[in-house]
């Protein structure tokens, strides 16, 4: 379809609806059990995410994901000046409206985006490694909280703590195929910190202290684990459904991860489909 491409309402709900459904994640079914409005918000929500995620993962140079992540700037600008243009920010309309989401998380969602983007990648420290997951899943939870009605000091705490959680076990399972794509997103700082000042990915990955590097990283997405367990524990259940199943089958992978440990990153560490959809049930659906 056409990104520029004018629909009815009724079909730019169709259109983000088929591209969650496509993306075949078990998020699908937590959504699937929201009210209607709040449902289609966070379809829209999702579609935009995948989009411009697809965009900056794709195989066109940097230059082109540069000025395609630029076109969806334009495109933000202007769902928040009243006229969308294209199926996903038609869809957004309306959420934006009721929920009042904000443009600055999108954008921000954008300038992670514009980091992945590059041909290689290195994070310099903690404090890049934490704005570089508040912008790829945090802003996507902060969207998220306002379309499920949480107040605003508990749902951005929530967005923060879970965003770091399941950002950091996406960077922990991936190390080894991110190597392969020239990208490193364990800060420099921590591994000089172990003695780790190799310039070269395979030199850094097979050093006898990476392990450790890792290990202190898990930690840290573990504590993140834990405060987004305290607070969600004080929202209501119904509420945040979608949110809880999706980090527990984050801390699935997590844990599984601690299991493996850090000494041969070629052991792949994910759900079969019968566990994703076991917890899809269990906390999407219960």
């Amino acid at each position: 379809m056409n990104r520029n491409e004018t629909l009815s309402d009724a079909d730019a709900a169709a259109y983000v609806e088929e591209v969650v459904r496509r993306a075949g994640s078990s998020f699908y079914w937590g959504m699937r059990r929201l009210p209607g409005n709040k449902r289609r918000a966070m379809y829209a929500v999702y579609a935009f995410c995948r989009e411009v995620d697809d965009l900056a993962d794709g195989d066109a140079t940097v230059e082109e994901k540069i000025a395609g992540l630029g076109l969806w700037r334009g495109d933000i600008e202007r769902l928040y000046g009243g006229h969308p243009r294209n199926p996903v920010t038609q869809a957004l309309s309306g959420p934006v409206e009721e929920f009042g989401l904000g443009k600055e998380d999108f954008r921000a969602v954008i300038d992670g985006m514009e980091m992945d983007a590059s041909d290689s990648l290195r994070i310099a420290d903690m404090d890049e490694l934490t704005l570089y997951c508040d912008r790829v899943a945090c802003a996507v939870g902060r969207l998220s909280v306002r379309v499920f009605g949480l107040d605003e000091d508990t749902g951005r705490a929530l967005a923060f703590a879970q965003g770091q959680a399941l950002q950091l076990t996406n960077i922990l399972r991936d190390i080894e195929e991110d190597a392969r794509r020239d990208r490193l997103y364990i800060p420099r700082d921590l591994l000089a910190s172990y003695g780790i000042t190799e310039d070269g990915l395979p030199a850094i990955l097979s050093h006898p202290a990476f392990p450790k590097v890792c290990e202190i990283l898990a930690g840290v997405a573990a504590n993140h684990f834990a405060r987004a367990d305290e607070l969600a524990s004080g929202c209501d259940a119904e509420q945040i459904r979608p949110a809880v199943m999706m980090m527990e089958i984050y801390r699935a992978i997590f844990l599984r991860l601690k299991r493996r440990g850090w000494q041969d990153l070629s052991t792949p560490v994910g759900l079969g489909k019968l566990h994703k959809l076991w917890l899809a049930f269990r906390y999407g659906v219960l």
